[in-house]
Parts: structure tokens; C-alpha cells; sequence
């Protein structure tokens, strides 16, 4: 495939156009190739320079990331940025990223693969961002503990950088939103739900959700951004006769 049929296969199921004027990154083809077709493309979380190495290393032809490189203003051509551009045009790979429209995404966001992970039912939009609701929240069919949320989200097993049991023991509802979402505990709190979980916590959210006996989950920015691309990667090797690998870069963070 080359990149304008892939560029037209990702924006026939994620929202790009409709986040124009609200999201920072800019989604959709960041970089281009020579024109070639592509037989292989690499999904990951950021587009640093070990993942774009790493790519040129695995022969692809495009890689698609959450986190791209371009966000809101031109960006000089120096440095650390200088690098990154260079191995992808030396090596002919197309970068492709996809930032608040693959969070907002029902069925292969970072949002609902972590409400799946934990068999969230009556879900509803959550979390309000310029108008646009990111998240998600929902009632689980029992309820489970912290402990067991934990579980059920993790990421290759690997623990969360926060867990604060400030609500009742026996969770029923639960909102997200991946990434850097502290601030929307606020939402959650005045929502009355039991658990919310997102990326990161904040020093100024956490009196809050004591006094609001909310609980909270700070999976990991990363952790909790692994599940859209990964999607997107799995909906197309199923689609089309093209050869994907996840290349995991955590950070602990």
C-alpha cells in the first residue's frame, strides 16, 4: 500500500479531521516516503529515536505512532529533531501519528481497550477536553477491588507508577482516560465514580480525591497508551496482506 491509501484507510475509521482545531499533534501523515509501497509498518507509543532506529533496523516502510513529532507550531530542523528526520529519510520511512483520535476512539482507542480489559458495560463518553469527551466510564457486572483493577490493566505485567484506595473497597464504576489526564479526576469526583485511572496523578488532584473518597489508579502514561496502537495494528494485519510489529519502548513513566 502506499501512504495516501493508508493515510485514506486510517482516517475511514479515526476522527482526524474532527479534532483539528483541538488537538495540538498533528495527526495524519507527519512525514512521507518516496512514493513506494509499503509492505510492512511498525506501531508504537512515541516517536522517539529509538523507535524510529529500531524501525529502520526492522525494514519497515511506515511507522505510526501515538505521540509524533510535530504539535501545534513549526518545529526547527536542529538537533535531537534533526536526527529523528534523518534516519527516517535515509531509510525511506513514512511517519504516520494519531494523538486525541485514537484516545476517543469506541472500539480501538487506548480509552475502550482499557474499559475492555475491564469488562466495563454501559459505558459512556467521559471526560470533557474542548469540547470533545475522551474517555470513557462505565459499571462493572461485579465489583471488583483495586488490587484487581490493577491486574486486569496492567501492561505486560508491569506495575503502575500509583495506586491510591482513597473510596470504598468494592468498586462498581469506573471512568478513564489514558495519558496525562489528572485534572479530570475533578469529573470523576463530581460524577460519583468509584475508581477513575488514567496515566498520571498530580499533586493537585490527590487532597481531592481523599476528600472526595475517590479511587485512583495512575497506570502509566505510557501503560495506558499501548492499547490504541496496538489496535489499529491488529485491525489491519487482520484487513490487509501487510506485515506489522509493536515495538515496546516503556519508560516507566
Amino acid at each position: 500500500m502506499t501512504t495516501k491509501q493508508l493515510d485514506s484507510y486510517f482516517r475511514s475509521f479515526l476522527d482526524i479531521d474532527g479534532f483539528l482545531r483541538t488537538d495540538d499533534s498533528l495527526n495524519g501523515l507527519q512525514v512521507d516516503n518516496d512514493g513506494r509501497n509499503i509492505t510492512k509498518v511498525a506501531f508504537a507509543v512515541d516517536a522517539c529515536f529509538e523507535s524510529i532506529t529500531l524501525a529502520a533496523q526492522r525494514g519497515v516502510g511506515m511507522l505510526f505512532v501515538h505521540h509524533g513529532l510535530f504539535w501545534g507550531k513549526p518545529a526547527p530542523i536542529t538537533g535531537i529533531m534533526r536526527e529523528r528526520l534523518q534516519v527516517l529519510l535515509s531509510h525511506n520511512i513514512a511517519l504516520y501519528a494519531v494523538h486525541l483520535p485514537l484516545d476517543q476512539h469506541p472500539v480501538v482507542g487506548n480509552n475502550a481497550g482499557l474499559a475492555d480489559l475491564l469488562g466495563l458495560e454501559q459505558r459512556e463518553p467521559f471526560g470533557d477536553y474542548h469540547q470533545h469527551k475522551i474517555g470513557y466510564k462505565g459499571i462493572l457486572p461485579k465489583p471488583i477491588s483495586i488490587d484487581e483493577a490493577v491486574k486486569r490493566i496492567s501492561f505486560m505485567g508491569r506495575p503502575p507508577l500509583g495506586v491510591y484506595p482513597f473510596g470504598t473497597k468494592e468498586i462498581r464504576s469506573v471512568a478513564i482516560v489514558s495519558g496525562g489526564a489528572a485534572m479530570e479526576a475533578f469529573q470523576a469526583i463530581d460524577e460519583q465514580v468509584d475508581l477513575y485511572i488514567t496515566g498520571e496523578m498530580s499533586h493537585s488532584v490527590y487532597h481531592y480525591a481523599v476528600e472526595g473518597a475517590l479511587n485512583m489508579i495512575a497506570g502509566g502514561h505510557y501503560s495506558t497508551e499501548v492499547w490504541g496502537v496496538r489496535r489499529v495494528m491488529e485491525k489491519l494485519a487482520n484487513e490487509y496482506n501487510l506485515e506489522v510489529e509493536f515495538l515496546d519502548i516503556p519508560t516507566g513513566l
